[in-house]
């Protein structure tokens, strides 16, 4: 199976041209930049159009107006929206977590983990801050799931292999807000 993660396209995933092929696509939050229903309208109208057999995206901060949502109606049957669940695709199990919420939802078993924030300390360093979530760090390591995936810290993009873990910051926009990446790869 191949993977193609993208992350913290902040409205300007139309700019986003020649994504990798791949079997799943993810995107790991902070698709809007105001988190308005119209930005989230336009992002899965797009997303739609994609032409990957399944789609899955959580919240990132950004994502406002979906922060609560237990889910979106009328989307296309391969299509998920992963708000604190999971879904089971080729026998791969993937969990989305909200952003923000509780990381105890996390349930073992898990292969592949998809967040917005990142762990703390890994990949998730912007300037002098780190904006990773220890508790979160914390779950993952207990869980130990073949991939992390995840944005939120631009300046962070790259991957990770600890403890057997692959972690991935998958932003594709700089600091300054440009699209300076394309998709990373994964094959499971």
């Amino acid at each position: 199976m191949r993977i193609i993660q993208i992350s913290d396209t902040h409205g300007k995933h139309h700019q986003l041209k020649g994504l990798p092929e791949g079997d799943v696509l993810i995107h790991c939050g902070d698709f809007t930049e105001d988190g308005t229903e119209e930005e989230v309208l336009d992002f899965i109208n797009w997303y739609e159009e994609l032409p990957y057999p399944h789609k899955i995206f959580v919240t990132g901060n950004h994502d406002l107006c979906l922060r609560d949502a237990d889910g979106i109606e009328d989307l296309q049957t391969n299509m998920h929206f992963l708000q604190d669940r999971d879904v089971v695709i080729n026998g791969i199990r993937f969990f989305g977590l909200a952003c923000w919420h509780d990381e105890s939802l996390i349930p073992e078993g898990t292969d592949v983990i998809i967040t917005h924030e990142p762990p703390l300390h890994i990949l998730d360093k912007a300037g002098d801050i780190n904006w990773g979530n220890l508790a979160l760090k914390e779950r993952v390591m207990k869980i130990h799931p073949r991939y992390h995936l995840f944005g939120h810290a631009h300046s962070a993009y790259g991957t990770e292999l600890i403890n057997g873990i692959v972690f991935s910051n998958g932003s594709v926009l700089d600091h300054k807000g440009n699209v300076i990446h394309n998709g990373k790869v994964f094959e499971i």
